[in-house]
This record gives C-alpha cells, sequence and structure tokens, in this order.
C-alpha cells in the first residue's frame, strides 16, 4: 500500500466507492485526494469528491436534540421516541410504525435498523430511499439468479470490447468510472461504447453509437436482440444447460410488437456490434430503473447476456451501477421491506427461523412490508401512526412530493434523524434527532461491483451528535430489548452480520462475509478495501461464469418480457413526456453538495430543457421561465433550449427543494406510478405540460446573509461568504430599496441605488460597516451581468458593485465549467481562441481544465465545437 499520510475513508456520495485520503490542510482544514490505493478509483474523484472538505462546516447543524422544535437532552428525546412507538405497537398492532431509512446510512446503522424493526418491533415497514434507486435491479436479479447478485466487477468495463451504456449518464452521475471506461478506449481503441438513451448526454460524446430510444422502449430493443441471438444462432449452447425458461423468453422476444423509436439501420448496426462481440459488458441505471416495468427491462437485459453466456467472465456481463454510496450495503443487511439480512427471503419459512433464532427474537414477519410509495400513502390514510425517517427526504424525493410533505406533516408522531433540522422533512420532525455524519463516525460501506470499504472518523462529532446505529440501538434497550442491542462499537455489529451471513450460505445464499466475524478492533480499522465474498470458502472474483445460481436447481431463469409503454400517459392536457435526472456537480437533494460553492458555479437553479421547435411553438424564450404542471402538482423552472431532447420530450433535474428553489420541486411533478414487482416509481416518464411563466421582473443578487427572498421565483447557491441568487416576481415593488432591505433583512443598511422606473431597470447595493452585505440587479429580461464577479464582491467595499462586471483589467471568467480546477467558459474560450487550441488534450495541457475528474471534458469537447463554427464564420 503506498505510504500516504492521512486517514483513508470513502467518499460519502454515489455507488461507485472510491477511496479518498482526508489529512489536515496546514489552515485549520482538511485537504481531500483520491487514494491511488483504492480499487474502485485508483486516485481518481470527480468534482463531488474533489469538493467534500468544503462540506465540512457546522453552519445550520443540528446539534442537540428537538422536541417541538425546542433543544432537549438525549434522555428526554429517546425515552419519547422509544415510548410513542411501544404506545403505538401496543394499541394498533406492529404495522402501524414504520422506517424510512436511506443508502446513506453506513451497513452497521442499516443492520440495527433492520434487526429493530423485524426482529423485535415485528414488522417488515423498513423501506430506503433506494427503493427510488435499484429496487427493480434488486427484483431482476433475485427472479433470474434466485438472489440479489452482481455477477461482474469494475475491472470488467476495461476488459470488455463492447460497453454498452443504458440509462446511464455515466460521464456526469459515475464520473470516475466513465474516465475509466475513457482511458480503456484511449488503450485500446478498437473498444467500441454505445449509449441508448432519449437524451443526447455527456456521456454520448464517448460513444461509437448513440440510440435515442423512445422512453420506456428499452424491453422492445433488448427483445429485439434476443430474438437475433437465437435466429443468428448465436445462443451459448454449452452454457444453456445452466438455464430454464429460454424457449419462452425467445418466443415473447419474437412476438415483441412494441416500437423503439429507433431507425432501422441503428437497431441493425447494434444488433450486429453486440452478437459480433464476445466480450459484451451492458451497463444499466436509473434509466432503466425508474420505470413502470423496470423489472422487465432488467430481465430483458439478463436474458441477453445469459443466452449467450456472456456473463461472469472478465470483460462480459450485466452490470447494475447503483446511485448511492452504500445502497449495496442496505441489500445486503435487508434495508428494502421485502428483504431479510444477508439476502435472506421473507417468504421463506426455513429463513425466518434461522433469523429469528441467530438474534433470539421475539416476533418475524411473515410477509414483506410496505414498499416507499406505499408507505407514505399509508401514512396519508392513517395507518401508519409512527415514522422514523433517517439520513433522507422523502418529503421532496419520494414521486408526488407534495402529498407526501402533507402525509408527513399530518402523521400523529413523526421522527427525523439528520445533520440539519432546514430539510423539508426535518422541517415538519415532533422529535429532531442530531446525527453523526461522514468523517465523524465509523463503519462500512458496500459499493456497486460488492467492494467493501471503510468510512472512518476524522473529526469529533460535533454537539450532541450520535452515529445512526447508537441512537437505533438506545431506542431498541428503551423499548425492551437490552441484549440484543447492546453494541458498544461498529465492528461488533459488523461481527453479528457477518456471522450470520455464514449460516446463511450454509442455506444456499450467495452473500458470505464469514470470514470477517471475527474481526478485532485493530483489524476493523486496519480493514482494506475488500469484495465479497470472503470466507473460506472464496473470497472476491465474479459470479456465474459455470453457472451455480442460487435457485433450489442450481439453474437461472430467463423471463418471458413483452414491452409495456410508460404508465403515465401523454394527452392533449399533458402532451410532454418529462425524464428527470441528476446533474453532474450536485447529489441528492444537496443537503451537503450544496454547501460547497464551487459545485453551485456549474449550474446553479433548476431547469428545464426543452427543444427549439418545442420552445418557438410555445413562446417560450431561452433562459426566462417555464411553468411546468403535471397531474400531480407544478414547478416554474429556467429554459434551457437545447436539442439535448427531442421535440415533445422535456428533461430536468431532481435536486432542488424548498431550502434551495421552493418552486423548482420537480419531485412535484413525479406520479406515484411504480413497477408492480419492484415498487419503484416511474421517474423517467412523465406527462406534463409547459406554458411560459409571465413575470414582471427578473433579478439576480448576492447576499452575505442566508434570507431567501419570498418572490414568485426564487433559487439560490452557495459562494464564498453567502449566497448567489436568481429571483423573478409577477409585480413590480413599488420601492427597489425598501424590497431590497426586506428580502435581505438588512433594514439599517447604507444602500446605494440606480433605478430606472421607464425601462424597468433597477440595481442595490446594501453596504454595512463598509462592506457589501448584499446587491440586487433586476429588470424586465434576464439579467445580463458577471454573475461570478459580482458573487466575489460580498465583503469588498463596493466600488465596482453596481457595474455589473469586472473593470477592463479584471476579465470575466464566466460560469464554471471545470468545477475541480474553477475555470470559467469565458477563460476556455480565450485559451482556445487565442493559443488555436484544437482538442480536450491541448485546453487540458494549457489551463488544466478536463485533467482532474473529466466530468467537464464532454462540455469543453462541445466548446470548441463552437469555437471552430465561430472562427469559420469569421
Amino acid at each position: 500500500m503506498t505510504d500516504a499520510p492521512g486517514i483513508r475513508t470513502t467518499c460519502a456520495y454515489c455507488g461507485v466507492g472510491c477511496g479518498v485520503i482526508v489529512a489536515p490542510d496546514g489552515a485549520g482544514g482538511f485537504a481531500v485526494r483520491g487514494d491511488p490505493d483504492h480499487p474502485a478509483n485508483r486516485g481518481r474523484l470527480c468534482s463531488k469528491g474533489a469538493a467534500l472538505a468544503e462540506t465540512l462546516g457546522l453552519e445550520g447543524r443540528l446539534l442537540a436534540p428537538r422536541i417541538g422544535g425546542r433543544d432537549a437532552v438525549w434522555d428526554a428525546a429517546l425515552d419519547l421516541v422509544a415510548g410513542r412507538f411501544g404506545e403505538t405497537i401496543a394499541e394498533h398492532g406492529p404495522d402501524a410504525v414504520a422506517f424510512y431509512v436511506s443508502g446513506q446510512l453506513l451497513t452497521e446503522d442499516y443492520y440495527v435498523a433492520n434487526k429493530l424493526m423485524k426482529g423485535f418491533i415485528g414488522s417488515a415497514n423498513i423501506d430506503s430511499n433506494s427503493r427510488l434507486c435499484m429496487a427493480s435491479t434488486v427484483a431482476g436479479h433475485r427472479r433470474a439468479f434466485g438472489t440479489d447478485t452482481v455477477p461482474g466487477t469494475y475491472e470488467d468495463l476495461e476488459e470488455a470490447d463492447l460497453v454498452v451504456l443504458v440509462g446511464s449518464n455515466l460521464a456526469w452521475c459515475h464520473p470516475v468510472l466513465y474516465q475509466r471506461l475513457v482511458a480503456a478506449k484511449a488503450a485500446r481503441p478498437a473498444l467500441r461504447v454505445v449509449t441508448i438513451d432519449p437524451r443526447r448526454t455527456a456521456t454520448c460524446e464517448l460513444a461509437d453509437l448513440h440510440l435515442a430510444i423512445a422512453p420506456g422502449a428499452d424491453v422492445a430493443l433488448f427483445n429485439r436482440l434476443l430474438a437475433a441471438i437465437a435466429d443468428r444462432g448465436a445462443v451459448d449452447e454449452a452454457y444453456a444447460v445452466h438455464l430454464e425458461g429460454m424457449d419462452g423468453a425467445i418466443a415473447a422476444a419474437r412476438a415483441e410488437t412494441g416500437g423503439t423509436g429507433l431507425p432501422e439501420r441503428d437497431i441493425a448496426a447494434f444488433l450486429d456490434l453486440w452478437i459480433g462481440t464476445e466480450k459484451v459488458v451492458t451497463v444499466f441505471s436509473q434509466g432503466v430503473n425508474q420505470s413502470s416495468n423496470g423489472t422487465d427491462k432488467v430481465s430483458a437485459i439478463l436474458n441477453c447476456h445469459l443466452a449467450t453466456g456472456r456473463i461472469g467472465r472478465p470483460g462480459m456481463g450485466p452490470f447494475s451501477v447503483t446511485g448511492q454510496p452504500n445502497a449495496m450495503g442496505g441489500r445486503e443487511v435487508g434495508g428494502l421491506s421485502n428483504m431479510l439480512a444477508c439476502h435472506l427471503e421473507i417468504e421463506n419459512p426455513d429463513h425466518r427461523h434461522l433469523l429469528r433464532t441467530f438474534w433470539h427474537a421475539p416476533a418475524m414477519p411473515e410477509k414483506p412490508g410496505l414498499k416507499a410509495v406505499e408507505m407514505f400513502r399509508a401514512v396519508a390514510h392513517g395507518r401508519i401512526k409512527a415514522l422514523w425517517i433517517i439520513g433522507t427526504n422523502p418529503a421532496a424525493t419520494l414521486p408526488d412530493a407534495d402529498a407526501v410533505r402533507d402525509a408527513i406533516a399530518g402523521c400523529d408522531f413523526v421522527v427525523v434523524s439528520d445533520l440539519f433540522a432546514t430539510t423539508d422533512t426535518a422541517r415538519l420532525a415532533d422529535v429532531l434527532l442530531p446525527a453523526a455524519g461522514w468523517g465523524e463516525k465509523d463503519g462500512t460501506v458496500t459499493n456497486s461491483d460488492r467492494t467493501i470499504s471503510r468510512q472512518r472518523r476524522f473529526l469529533p462529532a460535533p454537539g450532541l451528535a450520535r452515529p445512526d446505529w447508537a441512537i437505533l440501538s438506545e431506542v431498541g434497550r428503551r423499548m425492551g430489548w437490552p441484549d440484543a442491542f447492546d453494541f458498544a462499537s461498529p465492528v461488533e455489529i459488523l461481527r453479528e452480520h457477518a456471522a450470520l451471513s455464514g449460516h446463511a450460505a450454509a442455506r444456499g445464499r450467495d452473500f458470505d462475509i464469514s470470514d470477517l466475524a471475527a474481526l478485532d478492533e485493530a483489524a476493523y480499522d486496519a480493514l482494506a478495501p475488500l469484495r465479497w465474498p470472503v470466507s473460506a470458502r472464496r473470497t472476491g472474483g465474479r459470479f456465474f461464469a459455470d453457472g451455480g445460481f442460487f435457485t433450489p436447481n442450481g439453474k437461472a431463469w430467463m423471463v418471458p418480457v413483452v414491452s409495456r409503454g410508460p404508465a403515465t400517459a401523454t394527452d392533449d392536457r399533458y402532451p410532454f413526456r418529462l425524464n428527470t435526472g441528476r446533474i453532474r456537480d450536485q447529489w441528492h437533494t444537496m443537503t451537503r453538495s450544496g454547501r460547497a460553492p464551487r459545485l453551485g458555479r456549474h449550474l446553479g437553479e433548476p431547469f428545464l430543457e426543452i427543444h427549439p421547435l418545442d420552445a418557438v411553438r410555445l413562446g417560450i424564450r431561452p433562459a426566462h421561465l417555464v411553468e411546468v404542471e403535471s397531474r400531480e402538482g407544478r414547478a416554474i423552472l429556467r429554459a434551457l433550449v437545447t436539442d439535448r431532447v427531442r421535440p415533445g420530450e422535456v428533461f430536468a433535474p431532481m435536486h432542488w427543494t424548498a431550502e434551495h428553489a421552493p418552486a423548482g420541486r420537480v419531485g412535484a411533478l413525479v406520479a406515484p406510478v411504480t413497477d408492480p414487482i419492484s415498487g419503484q416509481p416511474e421517474s423517467k416518464a412523465g406527462a406534463v405540460v409547459l406554458r411560459p411563466y409571465r413575470v414582471a421582473w427578473y433579478g439576480f443578487a448576492v447576499a452575505a446573509t442566508d434570507a431567501l427572498p419570498a418572490t414568485d421565483y426564487a433559487a439560490r447557491a452557495r459562494v464564498a461568504g453567502g449566497w448567489r441568487m436568481e429571483l423573478a416576481g409577477a409585480e413590480l415593488p413599488e420601492d427597489w430599496e425598501v424590497f431590497s432591505r426586506a428580502a435581505f433583512r438588512l433594514p439599517s443598511a447604507e444602500a446605494m441605488t440606480v433605478v430606472d422606473r421607464a425601462r424597468g431597470i433597477a440595481r442595490v447595493a446594501l453596504i454595512a460597516e463598509g462592506r457589501v452585505r448584499a446587491a440586487l440587479f433586476a429588470g424586465p429580461e434576464p439579467v445580463a451581468v458577471s454573475r461570478e464577479h459580482l458573487a466575489s464582491q460580498l465583503g469588498d467595499t463596493g466600488r465596482e458593485i453596481l457595474a455589473g462586471q469586472a473593470a477592463a483589467d479584471r476579465p470575466d471568467p464566466g460560469a464554471t465549467l471545470c468545477s475541480c480546477l474553477d475555470i470559467g467558459v469565458n477563460t476556455i474560450v480565450v485559451a482556445v481562441l487565442t493559443q488555436d487550441l484544437l482538442t480536450v488534450e491541448a485546453v487540458g495541457a494549457a489551463i488544466g481544465a478536463g485533467t482532474n475528474c473529466g466530468s467537464c471534458r464532454p462540455e469543453i469537447a462541445s466548446l470548441l465545437r463552437r469555437c471552430a463554427t465561430r472562427v469559420a464564420a469569421e
């Protein structure tokens, strides 16, 4: 292992599971860099990981328990939680309570939560936000393989001759894996990449073929592939002895009548490439999972790999990339409502008996509990009367988010464990419990390719914050089970989990980490990344190259599937198909990533991608506001007119909440329809109507205060020393100075103003103690000012601020394009035009842009093309 001073831990964000090294920076803070010895990232980090140190401040942290909005001591809060849950169970039964947990919990946290709910409360009403992420993959794996087994490893991406990315914008959502693929293609140019996505995303820059498939048509396409595999004699007859159901699956594929929205020449090219290349990896993500037929989409992909025997060998296999840092760890401990720990099955009496005996549990549910959407529907209907939400924000992230918010607000008793009291969900709690966060607690996480890594503590927990496993254990003890929850450290939990996995493996389960059952504190502290299984029988590696599935007869099941369109229909009233997803530099609801100023500079407000033809037809102008309405709710978003989407289709990111953009909550637009097998919501194919949102004024503001003005539209992002904001209002203020003082809560500040009421233009700067505390620029059109320059003026004397742009001797870098190195688009354009830079590599060599995580490289390539067009036009 490389001698690298600092604490080795694991990134807090996506399921890639990158290793990081954290060390003091010599200025009272910390520096974060990639761990060159971690097998997931080999030293690489994305923009979010590189900015982790900027998220560690204590501003806004919940530092003590709160009951009814007032600080309380732990004993009072824990007694209240244990007492109210106990009373509810005694009066209404165990299914009247529920836990909703998170893929951001550590495995040890997750294990205790699952043990408490299923083994001791006796209900399966514990579900996770992973239900929104990859439950369809879990369901597809289980019905094909018998267990939720990921067959391959990250190395397969580099060993493949063809990588197919289905519903995965890898460049933005899993940038480090994308960079591994970029490097592999550079080393072996013969490696081919295909992207299957309705949008032209940043990932398409790497693709040899982009299939702009119709939303929801993945089953139809992969059925076409399976039928061609059979018709061309590409079935692996030797491997077929390990399979059942092939004839039925092929018959269903041949009978497929669903359209794909693709030209036949593109389908033919894809079929030829896939069938003609033995070493194929098919990577799939939320575009597959987040669907009303997501499980069937997963099965359609698995069928093709099973029929050809392209599974479990180097460079070939189906591969699900997960969205959260411990989504896989949650699956391993039974964190979903239809699973038990160690991949045991809740419907299996032998499995239930094993777990109940191992835990010495008083109860065990005999049927699955409520999945996420069902759970909050039950909360709304009053069937769930006590709810504990841990480390997640369902009032913003679940479909039909307004209804979910109202359901939580109306629940008899709500507990929220979180780092902050200001999330949309935390504001609704009766009891708030301060949780320790990343860097403040110890535990393990499991990434997308089954690699278990340590998260290590390098900071003390602030105030009275405690690790989630400790909070849960204390409640379990106070509810009457002191021995079962007598955990004193996370290693004790991992040892119990590992011992249980050995018993599960003896009953034919895949998950086995029994070699970790004897870990002592020192070994746990020093634990290096390792891929499960970790047992006397085998360690790491791939699954299923020679069969050996975890079904009763050891054979995989090929499931006949037929295509179905999106469950939410478009019609004359709601004619547009809405796709939702992530952006490059933000994470979930920005509770952590929104604290890093550099991550808000790339895309600082919620937006809607709309095709130019649709924009012209509807009278929607670039950078103006759009009202988006579905059958469930509405949002106001900034128009981004682009041909990255097709006519009739729009895209919006899901990150903004009431904390950052009250009118931009995209979850309010998503229908609560789910896959009937997995329970995963359909978040990629909504139905909406668009209309221009008419306002009297647009504004841009910077402020050192944390006030979010109560305007018709407001969206904010952090900058050094404060916030930047995009604003708009339906009515002109009578007095801009009075409005600004109230909006930014600076009643006694000195004001500098420039107001032209005839033109509708106003500029106001508020100065206190000789320094700029806030500034507002408003006009009848979206405001054209140097946003980066104005943000830099906070805390300055304000001599230049009302100009709205930097002086000639201080060039404006423009909107940030490379977040890792804080390089703006204007800086890149100047370098390209003055230095005759022709390639992304040349730009990187000249000014550094794109040389760290590389997730901005596709945008630099697009910028180079625009610069070339500009030069040619001149």
